[in-house]
């Protein structure tokens, strides 16, 4: 059995080589059908995050009181990788169905289209990483040299994301009410994830609760790393590799088990 799953997973990665030319053209026309007659273009990858951060730190520190240091770069940090994961996930969710007509025409690993759609969104969010860097700058923020190990948890989401948008792509195929569920399922993970308030501040059950949603750890790892200096502990580590490689698995299984009979409902 175990020999099977790493055929597969061999296939699979095969497949994605073969294919790489064709991961960049999808890649490519996904940011530009996304800027499409956009006066400022790519500069908008910089300006939303900064706006948005803008908004709810006005928001949170007036009309909210909180006590979080530097509370502006705590909320872009957070909101930069929810953001990805939730655009991400969400144009992943629909790119079988967009691309219905290409894979009846041709034949191409399915599998290439949620991916596609990730990649797309991790390039973007890396233009929005500037937003953060200036966040830093203005609120002369220290600059530890752990921001270079930024890399990882944003790795540890992008399997994440990658498996979760694999396992909607191919439910949505099926139950197409998922495109309403999942945007009612995301906006209440936002508010589930300490992105604009301190773990500290809910209920002790509610903060163990915390450790079994994954954004937590990611959004947890990356502000440590880069508004804290530090590495995080053992703990912290084996929730984000457990939970990116999980789903990764899970988003593999489900999407070959489903893809089969795609044709027949797109």
């Amino acid at each position: 059995m175990q020999g099977t799953q790493h055929e597969q997973l061999e296939r699979s990665w095969g497949h994605f080589k073969k294919y790489k030319p064709l991961v960049k053209e999808l890649v490519s026309r996904d940011l530009k059908v996304k800027y499409r007659r956009s006066f400022l273009g790519y500069v908008w990858s910089v300006l939303n995050p900064l706006l948005m951060m803008l908004l709810q730190s006005l928001i949170f520190s007036f009309m909210f009181r909180n006590d979080i240091p530097n509370f502006p770069l705590y909320l872009i940090c957070g909101n930069t990788l929810f953001t990805f994961f939730n655009e991400s996930t969400n144009m992943g969710l629909t790119s079988i169905i967009f691309n219905g007509t290409l894979i009846k025409k041709v034949y191409i690993p399915k599998f290439i289209f949620p991916l596609s759609r990730v990649v797309s969104s991790f390039v973007t969010m890396w233009f929005s990483f500037a937003a953060i860097l200036l966040v830093m700058v203005f609120t002369r923020a220290p600059f530890y040299w752990t921001i270079l190990l930024c890399w990882v948890p944003l790795l540890f989401l992008f399997l994440f994301s990658c498996g979760m948008a694999m396992a909607l792509s191919a439910l949505t195929v099926y139950f197409r009410d998922m495109q309403h569920l999942y945007s009612i399922l995301t906006l209440g993970w936002m508010y589930a994830t300490p992105l604009f308030y301190p773990l500290e501040q809910l209920p002790a059950f509610m903060q163990r609760l915390m450790k079994f949603n994954p954004m937590y750890h990611y959004v947890n790892m990356f502000r440590n790393l880069v508004m804290y200096g530090n590495i995080p502990g053992p703990n912290t580590w084996f929730a984000c590799i457990v939970s990116a490689v999980g789903m990764m698995a899970i988003g593999l299984v489900v999407f070959r088990k489903l893809q089969r009979n795609f044709i027949l409902y797109i």
